[in-house]
């Protein structure tokens, strides 16, 4: 692979043009990076500016030559998910261009304006808000790992529509896992550092935070309706994972629930759940092993179940992790693969399509383990010794957890991108601000306009439109310079491709003369 990028840099320099951060740079960056790395979010640094990206040019080459920035651990030719943070073949040889070629801004009026990241909880403030006590952590050179119950006070059950988690302290929350147990039968433990998770077998998995994860939101708008009850008095139950060396560092981590109305009709229940699970296994030093899991143990599902999502878990000695279906005709149902694991980026990732697991299918996985020296994250380096199942990160685990629910006709085929996008826009609190532009009308169904009447002859103006995930969405004008003290634009609701988008909130990002704002737009 390096030799192919070698070979194209060659073409490109022969070629004698040299990508920039203005015209080719930004907007990847915009797309893949931003997310994490803006002011405020989970990157250690912010790069939404050349500024900011400059400085950060050899850290970045570093990460993108070696596939490790932006993680994405799955093989997207094994299956495809939503969300998908991965780099094209293209964009990741534009990054290194540009840095091979010194990484020059260009010229800065053609940057395109950036995505808007609002402070806060992205989703509003929800109908039920829980957050733990500040918390230091005990991190020294172990992990710290430690369970918060809560109570939930809810006097009738509600079903759950999103959830949203809030660290505290990005620096320092690794993962965050959101419980709900019917019974409240958990107790809060910070002393030991061991617990990862609840110890009431009636606590079930709800969802689970990690660097860069999107809020958890179900399809919640016709023609699909999803929900997970939560029962009245329930116990909510946080399982934080904080990093060894965070010794001394604050944290509250708080996790917002968005419920559908009392009384809302024809919503199908999800469930999360560790589905496959192996905990009788061994891992001898100085060797690579495979564990396998399967479900059911005997036979096949009993019913036709639709997959929303798969989370594989493993620690430090995973190396890979292969998760399928084995169908009643014998052919395979591709679920997930992660070649190269890595234990600091674990996330739910949710199908673009469902993936339906027919009656009799058989559910497994497949998992291989390095307990060699040649595993730089063996904890047990240089001397590796015989590790077991277990909940210490220096343990090891063997666990597929997915979102599912009984299947109905034609579930495979909802596009799932664009029903979580409408759902999570249906949430979104819609507070519209005034700003330089008047937008009207706003909100708007089929076309909006969007007029300034105090521009200057020469002003340039580039005015671009992103979705609440900071993904482009239409670029209205580029670069354009005004010859009036007007502007006047119009946008359709339609996308870059010609396609509607669909009703929720958008921001409407600006550049004048190098100044950025912004302002909301809302389609209903």
């Amino acid at each position: 692979m390096k030799n192919l990028i070698t070979i194209v840099f060659s073409l490109l320099l022969l070629s004698g043009y040299a990508q920039t951060w203005a015209d080719d740079v930004a907007t990847i960056m915009y797309n893949k990076c931003t997310k994490c790395h803006h002011t405020g979010g989970a990157g250690p640094f912010p790069l939404m500016t050349f500024a900011e990206a400059s400085p950060m040019a050899s850290a970045i080459e570093t990460a993108v030559s070696g596939d490790v920035m932006p993680p994405w651990p799955p093989d997207n030719n094994y299956q495809q998910y939503v969300h998908d943070r991965s780099l094209t073949p293209t964009e990741k040889v534009t990054i290194l261009d540009w840095i091979l070629n010194g990484a020059p801004e260009g010229n800065p009026a053609n940057t395109p304006p950036p995505p808007v990241y609002t402070p806060g909880a992205v989703l509003g403030n929800g109908d039920l808000e829980v957050q733990i006590p500040t918390y230091m952590s005990k991190a020294t050179t172990e992990d710290d790992y430690v369970c918060f119950a809560i109570p939930s006070n809810l006097a009738t059950t509600r079903t759950i529509k999103a959830i949203e988690i809030l660290p505290g302290n990005t620096e320092i929350v690794h993962h965050a896992l959101v419980y709900v147990d019917p019974n409240a039968n958990n107790v809060t433990d910070t002393i030991g550092g061991d617990c990862a998770g609840p110890s009431s077998s009636t606590a079930t998995l709800a969802m689970g935070y990690t660097p860069g994860s999107s809020p958890m939101v179900l399809p919640s708008v016709p023609p699909l309706k999803l929900g997970m009850p939560m029962p009245a008095g329930s116990q909510i139950l946080l399982a934080m994972h904080y990093p060894a060396g965070s010794y001394g560092m604050y944290d509250s981590t708080k996790v917002i629930f968005h419920f559908y109305p009392p009384g809302e009709t024809g919503i199908r229940d999800v469930t999360a759940a560790a589905v496959l699970q192996n905990w009788s296994f061994s891992l001898p030093p100085n060797q690579v092993t495979q564990v396998n899991a399967q479900y059911p143990g005997a036979g096949g599902l009993p019913a036709n179940i639709s997959l929303l999502s798969v989370f594989p878990h493993m620690h430090l000695l995973g190396k890979s992790m292969r998760v399928f279906g084995i169908e009643p005709s014998l052919d395979t149902l591709k679920l997930s693969y992660i070649p190269d694991w890595d234990f600091e980026w674990q996330d739910f990732y949710f199908f673009k399509n469902m993936q339906k697991a027919t009656f009799g299918t058989t559910l497994k996985v497949e998992a291989i383990y390095d307990n060699t020296t040649g595993n730089p994250n063996n904890p047990n380096n240089p001397t590796p010794i015989t590790v077991t199942a277990g909940l210490n990160t220096t343990d090891e685990m063997c666990l597929v957890y997915f979102h599912y629910m009984l299947y109905q006709p034609g579930d495979e085929n909802y596009d799932m991108d664009s029903l979580l996008n409408q759902s999570m826009n249906d949430i979104v609190e819609q507070n519209l601000e005034e700003g330089a532009f008047s937008i009207f009308p706003n909100p708007f169904t089929d076309n909006i306009s969007i007029y300034n009447d105090g521009m200057n002859p020469g002003d340039v103006v580039s005015l671009y439109i992103y979705d609440q995930q900071g993904q482009l969405i239409k670029r209205l004008a580029n670069t354009e310079v005004v010859s009036s003290n007007e502007l006047l634009l119009h946008w359709d609701g339609r996308n870059e491709e010609g396609a509607d988008v669909s009703p929720g909130m958008y921001h409407l990002s600006i550049i004048r003369n190098g100044v950025p704002a912004h302002q909301r737009i809302v389609k209903q």
